[in-house]
């Protein structure tokens, strides 16, 4: 009998994991809180079930004889896949603690610690009267404006705010405290530079592979949302670069992270410091692991399976990254448009993945502009 996949979620994301599996003759179960996700007609075996419902998902694992729980560019899964996992005695990355620390945006900066260097000055809240405390002159968090509030355990720009003064945090406190699950919400002082993403991967504590990008975002929407990414770096000069991957290595080995994927945002100060704006241990939504194979033959996605499966070494190659370079662009429309592929120009495209259909309706995840798909061509 073929090897059986558990994945948590069924949506875009989760479609490059379970067509990957399918392709090499695993049988793929998924489970999801609503039973209309994109990638359900791409499963042999759906059952809705939240995934942060971690008995259920254990329960499921057991019945379908699941020999990995896994789920890609999905925050909210990362502790439930380990937890699951644990409980199942199933291989896995790293600890549902440690899961839990990089899912909620307070208990990473917190873990990092104020000393730890490339961490953001931040402050914690669960109220407005806290939250305007902890900005004034002269308050103990040594807090400054402009900054950036948002929910601690929320995902995909929701809820995200730059605030300026006061009355940013009056009028968008409420909002960013509505996408919380937990009631908390964390101001974190602003970086002014250029954001750049590292794709990385560990094995037994060894940093096995880092790729530092460049992050376009849409200047006109609050929460960087995202745009493009764009490999090589150019916004990242050889040294930052370098800086880069050693604050990836030293925020792994700060948070547990011994094993699998690791995605970190990134600004640039004007000294080229590297300074973290999220981490999270797995691959990123955005499908950098298809963008990165295209440009230097590094495939994340596969090291993921083939580490979880066999526990063999992966990505033991050394990879060139080339000058020549790539982008990845989303198709990207507002929240509640008609979907229209013919907007988008795919000219000399090497790969081309809309989520929607012509004449769709776009879907709200951030409530302003939405990735309705993506396109990957060489620069």
């Amino acid at each position: 009998m073929s090897k059986r996949i558990l994945i948590l979620g069924a949506g875009s994301a989760q479609i490059d994991a379970i067509e990957y599996c399918k392709a090499r003759g695993y049988e793929v179960a998924g489970c999801s809180y609503t039973n209309t996700d994109s990638g359900i007609p791409y499963l042999d075996y759906f059952e809705q079930i939240d995934i942060k419902d971690v008995k259920g998902v254990a329960a499921l694992a057991e019945k379908y004889g699941a020999s990995v729980i896994y789920s890609v560019g999905s925050d909210i899964a990362m502790p439930t896949v380990m937890k699951a996992s644990e409980m199942l005695r199933l291989p896995h990355f790293i600890s549902h603690e440690t899961a839990e620390i990089c899912h909620c945006k307070n208990l990473m900066r917190e873990t990092l610690g104020h000393d730890f260097r490339g961490n953001v000055p931040f402050i914690v809240v669960s109220s407005l009267e806290e939250a305007l405390a902890g900005i004034e002159e002269g308050s103990a968090s040594g807090l400054k404006l402009p900054a950036m509030m948002k929910p601690v355990d929320s995902q995909g720009q929701r809820g995200c705010f730059k605030i300026t003064d006061r009355d940013d945090i009056i009028s968008n406190f409420a909002s960013s405290l509505d996408y919380s699950h937990s009631g908390k919400v964390i101001i974190e002082e602003y970086i002014d530079g250029p954001e750049i993403s590292v794709n990385a991967y560990m094995q037994n504590g060894e940093l096995r592979f880092a790729l530092v990008s460049d992050r376009y975002v849409f200047d006109e929407y609050p929460g960087g949302i995202i745009k493009e990414h764009r490999v090589p770096s150019t916004f990242a000069d050889q040294v930052s670069q370098e800086k880069a991957a050693d604050l990836t290595s030293r925020v792994a080995g700060r948070l547990g992270v011994d094993n699998g994927p690791l995605y970190l945002q990134i600004k640039l100060r004007a000294d080229g410091e590297p300074m973290l704006l999220e981490v999270t241990p797995r691959l990123d939504g955005c499908h950098m692991w298809r963008l990165i194979k295209h440009y230097c033959g590094a495939d994340l996605l596969d090291a993921c399976f083939t580490h979880l499966l066999t526990g063999a070494p992966v990505l033991t190659e050394r990879f060139d990254f080339p000058e020549r370079g790539y982008r990845l662009t989303f198709m990207s429309q507002e929240t509640g448009s008609v979907f229209q592929s013919n907007r988008f120009d795919t000219t000399g495209a090497e790969y081309v993945r809309p989520y929607y259909a012509d004449g769709d309706t776009v879907g709200k995840v951030n409530g302003y502009i939405e990735k309705c798909g993506y396109i990957i061509s060489a620069i």
